[in-house]
């Protein structure tokens, strides 16, 4: 073969390799976006002062950081102690620590939570677990509903909040442990097994501790910080965007108060470890009324519910969730008329 046959059957040079940008398609990063943000900054310096020194935005400011500094301790505390809890415990325990009778079993499970820490976040897929490993429903259904609502960082949380109405702790406790039971109870005489349908939580069996441990931790953290902003949030708009008169027209009304509160609950979904804060700052309000959001919150809201429907199932959610509500701003009620 010639030289030239060579040249000829040699494979053409590649072309060179040209770099590709390193946000194809001219994507904006988060940069771009500060940048942006620091030139508007400028641009308008004037008008941000003039906002920033409004006295509305200064008090919604106010109220929003305190809160948020207030209740993020007990939230981190909390959620870290409902991953030891579900991760360290061994699940075999419940079965054995509870009466084999489902209704002695109600009353035991409720005042576990007394002595087990944890938010709603952490009850619910404990919750699960437990009816994995033969736990009766009522027990471990009365288990959730106590366990994010009396334990020690939640009361000591409640008693920071409320320092000139000691009371509120005894009747945060005793409603909320009347809640569980009575849930518990009625879920014998009512419930259907086929109700609840369990799904698996991978990131509690995995098979170091450890990294289920941090898992549970990374999990309920994201979930119930989120919605602790979100509720810090709503609180201190509503103290500052809603009229005072329309909060005292309301607060006069104590029947329409106890429910406004109960439905603010669910909405505002704040994890237990940090809504006593958030009912604080409500001042407007009866102690009753405020009784009925601590009752209510850890209980049943929005974010309980679909994490309901996640781990038991929706036919479960809507129907004991709605239940739980009425049940808990009637005890509310009573236990406020009578205690506070």
């Amino acid at each position: 073969m010639t030289a030239v046959d060579q040249e000829a059957t040699a494979p053409a040079p590649s072309p060179p390799r040209t770099r590709r940008p390193s946000r194809p398609g001219g994507r904006i990063g988060s940069v771009e976006v500060l940048a942006v943000l620091l030139v508007l900054l400028v641009v308008f310096r004037s008008q941000v002062a003039g906002a920033i020194s409004d006295p509305r935005l200064q008090t919604w400011t106010t109220v929003f950081v305190s809160v948020l500094v207030q209740a993020t301790p007990f939230l981190v505390f909390g959620v870290a102690l409902s991953a030891v809890i579900a991760v360290f415990v061994p699940r075999s325990f419940w079965a054995k620590a509870l009466p084999r009778h489902p209704a002695l079993a109600v009353p035991v499970a409720s005042c576990a939570g007394v002595v087990l820490p944890g938010c709603e976040c952490g009850s619910v897929p404990i919750a699960g677990s437990l009816i994995r490993r033969g736990v009766t429903p009522a027990a471990a259904l009365a288990f959730l509903l106590s366990a994010p609502a009396v334990n020690p960082i939640v009361l000591v949380g409640t008693a920071v909040a409320f320092p000139q109405n000691p009371e509120m702790v005894f009747a945060r406790a005793g409603a909320s442990l009347v809640v569980a039971m009575a849930m518990g109870w009625l879920w014998l005489r009512l419930g259907k097994a086929e109700w609840i349908r369990l799904p698996h939580r991978p990131e509690l069996d995995d098979g170091s501790k450890w990294r289920a441990f941090w898992a549970a931790c990374r999990h309920d953290i994201v979930h119930a910080g989120g919605f602790l902003a979100l509720g810090a949030l709503a609180a201190a708009t509503i103290n500052v965007v809603v009229p005072e008169r329309w909060l005292q027209r309301l607060a006069d009304q104590p029947a329409l108060s106890i429910v406004a509160l109960g439905l603010l609950a669910v909405l505002l979904s704040i994890c237990s470890e940090a809504d006593a804060f958030v009912a604080a700052s409500l001042s407007q309000f009866s102690l009753t009324a405020r009784l009925a959001f601590l009752v209510v919150g850890p209980t049943v809201d929005l974010k309980l519910m679909s994490m309901q429907a996640g781990v038991f199932g929706r036919r479960f959610a809507v129907r004991f969730a709605p239940t739980t509500f009425v049940v808990g701003v009637l005890v509310a009620a009573l236990v406020g008329s009578w205690w506070l």
